[in-house]
Formats: C-alpha cells, structure tokens, sequence
C-alpha cells in the first residue's frame, strides 16, 4: 500500500469505476467508488471525521463524468467543502478548470487522467498527491499532521528505506550522538539535515563539515577556530565549526577520513563539552549535537589502527544504516518522481520516463546510488526537454531490456486480456456447496508464482519472463503474499 488514507472514484460511468477500483486493488489502495449521486452519502461521512485529530480519510479525489449536468467548478466546490486539503485528478482530457476561477479550485486539481493508465502513471498520481497534501498541511500549520510527513526526501516503499524512516523517528528528539553509515550517494547529509529539522534544535544551526575534504593540518582550525597569530597568515581571529553551530546541530561527514590526532580532540570534546581555539588557552562550553556519518567500514578501520576504539563507541551510540539503491530497486519509479518535481520546482526543465525505462533503470547496479540517479535523470532533462525517455534514449549501460522490446509493456487497464492455458483440457470444477472465488484464485495464483521461483532458481526477472507479466508486478506480488526468492 502506497498511500495511507482512502481514495476516492467518482463517475457516473460504471465501467470507469470498475477499472479504475481493480487497477487501485491491484496496487493494494484502499479504495471506494462511488457515482455523482453517492457522493452525498460520503462527504457526510467526511464531515464527521473532519473534526478529528486524523483529519479527514481521503487522500485524493478521482472525478470523472457527471451525468446530471452539474458543472465541474460545482463538484470541486463540493469537495473542497469537506476535504480542503485534498488533490483532485480529473478523469479525460474534455474536463478543464478555468483561469478565472479562485485559484484555490485551480490547484486542487494536479492532472487530468487519459484511460488506460500504465503503473509508473500511477505511482507517480498518487506520489503528487501526497506531496500537494504535504505542502497544504505546511500552508495550514497542521501541527498535528507533522510526523507523518517528517522525511519528505527519504521517498520510497521498500522495506529498507521504511527501517530507515522508523529509525529517524525514534532518535529526532532525541539528545544522542547518531552515526550514518553506507555508501556514498545513499543519502547520508540527507538523513542527517531530517534529524536536525525535526530535533528541538531546528530552530538553531545546522553545520556539515566534510572531514575528508579538509586538509589534515587546517581540520584543527576549522573545527574549533582559532586566535590571531596562532599561525602564519591568522591576521585575525576566527570562530570555528563547533562555535558556528552553538546550540545546533554538527555534521561530521566522512568521519573515517579524519586523522588520528584530531580524533583524540574530538572525543575530548564529546567528553569534557569543551574545547580550545588553537593558539588559545581560553576553554569555551558547547552545546551541539554531533551526527557523524562514513561510508567506510569503521570496525575494520579499528582493527588496523586507523580509527579509535573509544571515539567509535562515543559516537555509534544510536547506529542508522543506509541502504544501496540496488537494495531497494522498487523505490526507483517514486525516486524518479521525486527528482523530476523538485527540478520542475526549481524551474530546471522537465522530463518523463516509460514503463520500460524505468525498467530497465530497475534492473541497473547503481554503483553511484541516488546521486548517480539524481544526475541521470538531470541529464536527460537536458537532453530530451519535456519530453518521453524510453530504453533507446537511455546512455548504453543503463539499458538492461531490449529496445524492441519496449512496446511490450501493456498499460495496467486494457479493454480485453489474452487468455492463459495451463493445460490442455484443464478444467477447474465448481463444487456443489460453492467456493471461495477470491482465495482459490490468490492461491492459485501463490502457486504458480511459487512454482516460476523454483523453476528459475529465484531469480525475479526471469520468472516473471515465465509468466509474462512485468518484474515490478511479480515483486507487488511476492510482497503481497509474503513471499520469498527462495
């Protein structure tokens, strides 16, 4: 499930309603149909939890055609009524807004939706969604509605990066000295700028200081200042990082680059609360927070004698670590989203990717992890402005699926399916007393996925090959159930 609250599907077509609620069951949203007529029964039921501290249900809006001749400004009306905060999708591209109504009506609606849809179309609706009721919450001072939305950066649904959020939300407030490992461009100052946003410091600095970028013998005086004359070319006094961020938060990144010398001085600092300029005697009391972060492996550094036993244990007190993006290869369609709106933000260009693209990018090691995503899809916002990227507008080692096999992707609502014989004269019989159509077919269906695994020794692509759907639909699947590669 992608989305916390209810969606809701209003048209008075019965064919739009029964596709659309078998594509949202099929992503695992809760859902509820429901025409023009019927909509009276749920914004009464809007109205009672309206009041409530968890707000409203809803989390988007899906309006389609209208039988009565009530005007689209009318429905929007009525549903900013009870649902204020809440995105609209128009349902057909004969269905606009105005550019003379309140603008408020205008922004509800975040798109407007052309049937059949595939399901990067449709992850991506019900990512803008969310954000859009972040950003109204923020505009409203929604006070109560804060935790939900504490990691807007960290998207994603794999169960890697949702450790990740829990373990964030455990030590924001907290008072402890946090330690972020994992490889570079996972994330790390990410992680690190979300604790100290939502700590009781945010209100103060927040300072990053890159260890590995400094040169060894100037960290000294970058860290905790220093007197004038304290060295050739101190004409001045000068405040380091550590005064910087008095009553904030110190990011120490890449903190197993840091010398053995200025270690000793750093543990003394979480120890004593203290510490001196150089070329001073004078001690100065600090009150920061220190999160560390490394992309190296620190036990191992001990065991060689480049990093210090005590200050490891001094600073590993609340450990968090990142997953790599080919860990969480899910993730990647709302990761794409995320990166193509901020650069919209930004007003930076624009670009779409295909099904298969983003198929193909699923399958790809990332070695370079999000930033190496991050600059992918900044690349092809230059290359393609505003336009489609399919497999053969992708750089040659991103392509993972044949480009002629591109047009095989099937939008997730089509008007007539193929039949799948198992067996010639298979004939399933129906027992007199009835059956259970729902669990005989998810086990049926457990069954055969079950069976695709062990025929392809577990590997996911493959035996989504053998049953000809679609490796991100076999992944929803084994999730679904509870599944294994093995």
């Amino acid at each position: 499930m992608l989305y916390e609250k209810k969606i809701i599907v209003i048209d008075d077509r019965e064919e739009i309603r029964r596709d659309l609620k078998t594509v949202f069951d099929f992503l695992g949203e809760n859902t509820s149909v429901a025409t023009h007529n019927e909509w009276a029964e749920i914004k009464e039921e809007c109205k009672k939890t309206a009041g409530e501290e968890s707000g409203c249900g809803i989390g988007m809006f899906f309006l389609g055609c209208c039988d009565s001749g009530l005007s689209l400004k009318s429905q929007l009306e009525s549903i900013r009524e009870s649902c204020d905060i809440t995105p609209v999708v128009l349902l057909g591209e004969d269905q606009t807004v105005s550019d003379d109504w309140d603008p408020y009506l205008r922004h509800m609606v975040i798109d407007n939706l052309v049937l059949p849809v595939n399901y990067s179309e449709m992850l991506n609706l019900i990512h803008r969604a969310q954000r859009y009721t972040e950003a109204q919450r923020r505009a409203h001072g929604d006070k109560s509605q804060r935790p939900n939305h504490l990691f807007r950066s960290l998207v994603g649904t794999s169960r890697e990066i949702q450790h990740v959020r829990a373990m964030m939300s455990q030590v924001a407030d907290k008072e402890v000295t946090v330690l972020i490992e994992g490889d570079s461009g996972t994330g790390k100052e990410v992680v690190a700028r979300n604790l100290h946003f939502h700590s009781s410091r945010r209100d103060k600095p927040f300072v990053p200081v890159n260890c590995g970028a400094i040169p060894a013998e100037l960290l000294e005086s970058e860290l905790f200042g220093h007197e004038k004359g304290a060295f050739t070319g101190a004409i001045n006094g000068r405040a380091g990082r550590f005064e910087l961020a008095e009553g904030g938060t110190l990011f120490l990144d890449e903190i197993g680059d840091m010398p053995l010398h200025m270690q000793v001085k750093i543990l003394r600092v979480l120890q004593e609360k203290s510490y001196e300029r150089v070329g001073g005697n004078k001690s100065f009391k600090t009150n920061v927070r220190i999160i560390a972060a490394t992309h190296r492996n620190l036990e191992e550094m001990i065991a060689n004698g480049g990093f210090r036993e005590d200050l490891y244990y001094r600073l590993n007190v609340f450990p968090i670590e990142m997953p790599s993006l080919s860990e969480r290869a899910e993730d990647i369609p709302l990761l794409v989203s995320e990166l193509t709106a901020r650069m919209e933000s930004e007003k930076r260009g624009s670009v779409r990717f295909n099904s298969a693209a983003i198929m193909s990018l699923c399958s790809h090691a990332w070695p370079g992890n999000v930033r190496e995503l991050a600059n992918l899809v900044e690349r092809m916002a230059i290359m393609n402005p505003y336009g489609v990227v399919g497999v053969q507008d992708l750089p040659q080692r991103y392509r993972h699926i044949e480009v002629e096999l591109e047009d095989e992707f099937e939008p997730l609502v089509e008007e007539s399916r193929k039949p799948t014989v198992v067996g010639e004269g298979d004939i399933a019989l129906l027992p007199e007393s009835g059956i259970d159509l729902k669990e005989y077919i998810a086990g049926l269906e457990q069954s055969l996925i079950q069976q695709a695994l062990d025929n392809t020794g577990g590997v996911v692509a493959r035996a989504a090959e053998q049953l000809t759907i679609r490796r991100t639909t076999l992944v929803e699947k084994m999730r679904k159930y509870g599944m294994q590669r093995s």
